[in-house]
């Protein structure tokens, strides 16, 4: 042993107490350069060892806001810069609808990035090599013994009054921990050629695999049913209907329970004459259609009806609703518009259940009036 350098002396204690009250020992008697093995936390243990509070906290924090401010600047630059999109009339920057992807990426930037910098900058990766591994010292304190090591790059380190200590402190086994000749020899490194050639070997071999199982595996029998399926994708084409199409057209005729067709699908005079609004006039429906009008109706005749869409000239602006023409349309007939459609108005019939129309006209002639407001509507 004279040829090898010294790293350290350990020493062995039986319970917790004793390693408690040997790891307040040791910051007594001033030494810094020392470190506690215990085969689980031991509670009171940091304050034991007086150790600082980590820095890691602080990497996780810093990588959590970087990984935020990415996602919502991503969602920005693509649906608010490049592709913006109009919902329903909501907002072109929907913050609440954007918070779920920004919470993830806070969380896997900061999670993979602060486990990157634990092993990279912390623990000195690729450098897994120590002279405590492999010792005896470390196989008991792994399963049934507690230890302290006192490191001889400590300022008051001495073999021989370092082994006195742990002697009065109650130690049980106390041993030198020597380095060996490749540990002294070896200079990790990021950078070093074994290293960077094993990730590179890693990296093929792991692209390889994902290449053949995602590309070639699943589409070998029989690990390919999910692949072909016995069924018909939405607007995929199909050879079993003679027209082609694989969605289908409810049967003519056809009605669906709780529901009665509408009658006057061909007729907007019959709709005219035998529909009248039976919504009462009071603020709840009213509330209720101002919400759905501005939901479903406002891109296109914007907020107040004067036909402005909000649309960025998808589609033609739609006639002001605050004509003489449309003011002096029955109920009926905007009922039957909005159920029916007209020119490059679609239905709603779908998105408006009969309620919800009636309660949309409610709200439209209301605002009629308010944008129409006539002297004695003023007193």
């Amino acid at each position: 042993m004279e040829n090898k350098i010294i790293h350290s002396v350990s020493a062995i204690f039986n319970t917790p107490d004793e390693i408690i009250n040997a790891a307040k020992e040791i910051v007594k008697a001033g030494y810094k350069k020392f470190d506690i093995h215990t085969p689980y936390p031991v509670h009171g243990m940091d304050d034991a060892m007086k150790l600082r509070r980590s820095l890691l906290g602080y990497f996780a924090f810093v990588f959590g806001i970087l990984g935020a401010t990415a996602g919502l600047l991503l969602m920005w630059g693509t649906m608010v810069v490049s592709y913006p999109n109009n919902i329903g009339g909501k907002p072109i920057f929907p913050l609440p609808a954007f918070i779920p992807v920004t919470f993830e990426m806070t969380v896997l930037l900061a999670s993979v990035a602060t486990v990157t910098s634990m092993i990279i900058i912390f623990f000195k990766f690729p450098n897994n090599s120590h002279p405590l591994h492999d010792t005896e010292y470390m196989k008991s304190v792994s399963s049934d013994k507690y230890g302290a090591v006192i490191e001889s790059v400590d300022p008051n380190f001495d073999f021989d009054k370092v082994k006195l200590f742990f002697e009065s402190i109650g130690a049980t086994k106390i041993e030198a921990i020597y380095f060996d000749d490749d540990e002294l020899s070896v200079k990790h490194t990021l950078l070093d050629k074994k290293f960077i050639a094993g990730l590179v070997v890693i990296a093929l071999i792991v692209s390889g695999a994902t290449y053949f199982l995602l590309n070639k595996f699943t589409f070998m029998q029989p690990y390919n049913w999910m692949s072909y399926q016995q069924k018909l994708s939405a607007q995929s084409p199909t050879k079993f209907y003679k027209d082609g199409f694989s969605m289908r057209e409810p049967v003519a005729g056809t009605v669906a329970k709780g529901k009665m067709p509408y009658l006057y699908a061909d007729s907007v005079t019959l709709a005219e004459t035998n529909l009248i609004n039976p919504i009462e006039i009071n603020e709840t429906n009213l509330n209720i259609g101002k919400a759905k009008y501005n939901t479903f109706c406002s891109p296109c005749h914007d907020y107040y009806g004067k036909g402005e869409a909000r649309l960025n000239g998808q589609f033609p602006n739609p006639p002001s609703l605050h004509s003489d023409k449309v003011r002096n349309w029955k109920d009926g007939h905007i009922f039957h518009v909005i159920t029916v459609g007209q020119n490059t108005m679609p239905s709603y019939a779908a998105q408006l259940n009969e309620t919800e129309r009636w309660q949309v006209i409610t709200y439209l002639r209301a605002l009629q009036r308010a944008m129409n407001a006539k002297e004695e509507d003023m007193k």
